[in-house]
């Protein structure tokens, strides 16, 4: 079997896994690797050397950069300002999208939106406005954003290594910026004049409270003497029951104590404030013994209505004044008090959940959690968090938690220790969703964090260091200087990405190498042969922006880099606007929620449906395609 065969078999099932999303993107990637190097399209000993490649190492530096600009204070100081716009639609949905825009262009882009989106939550939530008009044009901001700088999007680090492995020299720090800041413009303008028109409009989503009515499940349980759960740890409470209900908190004494801090046994009089439905109801009644409500008379409530009811009774005795029409009146209004008594002690008392430490996430695309249930996760015993409840495409989950099998983008109700909750989502792979606490961190470390990283790109423009060399010095120097703790530093390089970069970069190479994007430049070439250079670029141009919508777009990049040069040679034309072609158009995901995680991590909260994104995602990238194609030709001539 040939060569180029053998490698459009293994990319054909590669992309196939790609698009299903059963697996990993960087698992997919691996197994790509290790077959292309099984088959001898990769040599053995140069499988791995993709990990040492500078793109990857350029990516990784930048992701630590990121989290020390959120550290410093410069992202919040931002984010202050932010929220300070008026009550207008239009001019959230432009301060907003501007916002990670500007912000993509100098970190990470799915780095930005994660920062700006509780910022966006929050408005949403202050101006009683769906979410959904403000999160799609917010995750498509963030990708235009980060087409005007070299470190703006992986995509452009792709193509400016591969560029200097063709050349021997790399599109420099802002060798992006003429097109890339044109089409983020023409982008922004549409979405603020009339993209965001185009985006549903789901109503009832603006706060957590109408997503995650917690305050209609939320209940009161009672240990009675005759209970069994009567001396039972909550540990032992949820092995007996063998399904997650959450215990939200124990009450005893007046006092309310959270249910992930109570390690003590359960004792007569406690009232356990549970987040359940039904069915849980009567589990808790089966298997436990609790009892619905608290006691009759625990408030007094019912002694001093029986006490009012019998000087009523004496006063009607005495009074022989009284007209047969008002005790008449009294004896109904006492059977309809009676009435709505009997029904109150029927129904579940509800509550509300002030107090109780709940939080808000998302499911990143990267996260642990996919296609894994609460109980094999162990959220309580090694996270500490109870999980409450589960949305999905807008609308809360109905089904037991404990059969959910978590999905990227899913929104997650959870209740943990404060401290450490943080960490715990940042380990699950969880974005949090909840009003951002703005603190603007120290004044000499947003000094110093930006002084580092203007030196870098100072090195960069200067030609003192390459791109990978300058930003991980900077990296490092930010590390040094404290700026970011070295934990954070590893929590923020984003290890999927890595692999994915690590592993693709052999098998994009192998695909050159083996002639199968010769091939494919080749029928490229035969049907444009009479048509303008420029209905080439056109047809190269779209086919990897529908690549990059179906698998992640550093993956589309490296695969259409060497096609790109192979349709180059075959026109004999510069090299440079062909791969100017591919890093815009593979960074232009817009069509579904699945081509980048920016537009994964707002479907949940925004209660987007699969086909919600082609309706502002097609136009937009047709106004992206007309305004690239011009300014590259003008920018980057044939």
């Amino acid at each position: 079997m040939a060569d180029s065969t053998q490698i459009f078999l293994i990319l054909g099932l590669t992309l196939a896994a790609f698009a299903w999303g059963r697996f990993r993107y960087d698992l997919v990637a691996l197994a790509a690797l290790l077959a292309t190097t099984l088959t001898g399209l990769v040599p053995a000993n140069e499988a791995f050397l993709g990990f040492g490649h500078p793109a990857v190492i350029t990516v990784a530096a930048v992701l630590v950069l990121s989290r020390g600009f959120e550290r410093s204070g410069l992202v919040d100081v931002i984010a202050e300002q932010t929220l300070k716009v008026g009550e207008k639609l239009v001019w959230q949905v432009l301060v907003l999208t501007g916002t990670v825009l500007v912000l993509s262009a100098v970190m990470n882009n799915v780095g930005a939106l994660a920062l700006m989106l509780p910022v966006a939550m929050r408005m949403a939530r202050e101006h009683a406005r769906s979410p959904s008009l403000l999160l799609m044009p917010l995750a498509f901001g963030s990708l235009l954003g980060g087409l005007t700088t070299l470190i703006g999007t992986p995509p452009n680090i792709i193509i400016s290594s591969y560029r200097a492995a063709q050349t021997g020299e790399a599109f420099g720090m802002f060798a992006f910026s003429p097109v890339g800041v044109g089409v983020a413009l023409a982008g922004l303008l549409f979405i603020v004049l009339l993209g965001w028109r185009l985006t549903p409009r789901r109503e009832g989503q603006a706060s957590a409270d109408e997503l995650f009515d917690t305050a209609h499940y939320l209940i009161e349980m009672r240990v009675d003497e005759d209970s069994k759960a009567l001396g039972w740890s909550l540990r032992e409470l949820q092995a007996a029951l063998e399904e997650p209900v959450p215990v939200l908190a124990v009450v005893r004494d007046e006092t309310r104590r959270a249910g992930h801090t109570f390690m003590g046994k359960l004792e007569v009089g406690d009232i356990l404030l549970i987040e359940a439905g039904p069915d849980e109801m009567k589990l808790l009644e089966d298997k436990a013994g609790l009892q619905l409500g608290a006691e009759p008379n625990d408030d007094g409530e019912g002694s001093e209505a029986g006490d009012e009811d019998s000087e009523a009774l004496k006063e009607e005795d005495s009074d022989k004044k009284a007209s047969d029409n008002a005790v008449l009146a009294k004896s109904a209004a006492r059977e309809d008090e009676g009435a709505e008594a009997d029904k109150a002690k029927k129904q579940p008392r509800r509550l509300d959940s002030e107090g109780l430490q709940l939080v808000e996430a998302v499911v990143r695309n990267d996260s642990m959690m996919i296609h894994r249930t609460v109980v094999q996760l162990r959220l309580l015993n090694q996270h500490g968090l109870h999980l409450v409840a589960v949305a999905r495409d807008g609308a809360r989950l109905k089904q037991r938690l404990r059969d959910i099998r978590f999905r990227a983008g899913d929104v997650l109700l959870l209740q943990g220790d404060e401290s450490g909750l943080g960490e715990s989502l940042a380990i699950l792979g969880c974005l949090p969703l909840a009003s951002r606490n703005l603190t603007l961190g120290q004044p000499r470390l947003l000094a110093l964090s930006l002084a580092i990283f203007a030196l870098a790109i100072a090195a960069m423009l200067l030609d003192w260091a390459p791109a990978a060399v300058a930003l991980s010095a900077a990296a490092l120097a930010s590390l040094l200087a404290g700026v970011l703790p070295l934990r954070e530093a590893y929590q923020a390089i984003d290890g999927p990405v890595i692999v994915l970069l690590g592993a693709m970069l052999p098998v994009g190479q192998a695909l050159d190498t083996s002639g199968g994007a010769a091939l494919i430049a080749e029928q490229m070439l035969a049907l444009g042969s009479d048509w303008p250079v420029v209905a080439t670029l056109a047809g190269l141009f779209g086919l990897s922006m529908l690549l990059s919508n179906v698998i992640n777009n550093a993956a589309a990049a490296l695969l259409m880099a060497p096609i790109a040069a192979s349709l180059a040679n075959g026109f004999d034309a510069s090299l440079d606007p062909f791969l100017m072609v591919v890093a815009v158009s593979a960074s232009c995901a817009f069509l579904t929620p699945i081509g980048h995680q920016s537009n994964t991590l707002v479907m949940g909260p925004g209660g987007y449906r699969f086909s919600d994104y082609w309706k502002l995602g097609l136009p937009l990238s047709l106004v992206v395609m007309l305004t690239a194609l011009p300014l590259i030709l003008w920018v980057w001539p044939l």
